[in-house]
């Protein structure tokens, strides 16, 4: 991608970022509604429109300038609000609430892998269009895989650190969840020090071997981007 133009990169990556962070914030809001819930729904979150969605740091400013750098995309939305106590089961049903973010990525990951499918067997007959499919697809596929395994981290606010506390006995739920004022400065410290890319690497990139053994897809095509 390091020849592409700066117009070009943000044409591949522009609509899988808004709508990765899009579908994890509003999956958080629709299962928390079901469960009991209906902040998001009243505050007019529970709709794909990234509009309603955007961060001016998170969805424009941090991956703006990810790309100008050429380092991976990565980005956010504001948070869809939950209202834990209005949930039917609190405890359990907030761990249903989290994770319903990282999954919802897994299948836009998969989507965006099948776009990259038909664009590599439309460019493989002659048609152009195929090679902006395959492009984005992967761009897909990339924003959307680091947002499901980051987010799984178990790190309270993460939807990880979430899951975890749903899932612990009361007292060591407690403990784990007094993290949370200081997860996001314990994360940027794990990011430094490359412990995550540790971490996240191998597992992503057996998940990229994964899809490309499901659509038949060269295994070395998530590394063009």
């Amino acid at each position: 991608m390091a020849d592409f133009t700066l117009i070009q990169k943000i044409i591949v990556w522009a609509l899988p970022v808004i709508f990765a962070i899009t579908a994890h914030e509003v999956a958080h809001g629709w299962v928390a509604l079901k469960l009991g819930d209906r902040t998001a729904q009243m505050m007019g979150r529970l709709t794909l429109n990234p509009l309603k969605h955007i961060d001016p740091v998170g969805t424009i400013l941090v991956p703006g300038v990810l790309l100008v750098l050429g380092g991976f995309i990565f980005g956010w939305a504001k948070p869809v609000p939950v209202t834990f106590q209005n949930l039917r089961h609190p405890k359990s049903d907030m761990v249903w609430v989290a994770l319903a973010g990282p999954m919802a990525n897994l299948v836009m990951a998969v989507i965006w892998a099948l776009v990259a499918k038909l664009g590599l067997t439309l460019l493989q007959s002659g048609v152009e269009i195929g090679a902006p499919m395959v492009y984005m697809g992967i761009a897909g596929v990339l924003i959307n895989t680091m947002l499901m395994m980051l987010n799984l981290l178990p790190l309270p606010p993460l939807d990880g650190g979430r899951i975890l506390v749903g899932l612990l006995p009361g007292p060591l739920s407690w403990r784990v969840s007094q993290i949370e004022p200081y997860g996001f400065f314990i994360l940027v410290g794990l990011l430094y020090f490359g412990i995550i890319s540790m971490v996240l690497w191998p597992l992503m990139g057996a998940f990229f071997s994964l899809l490309a053994a499901m659509f038949n897809l060269p295994p070395q095509i998530f590394s063009i981007l």
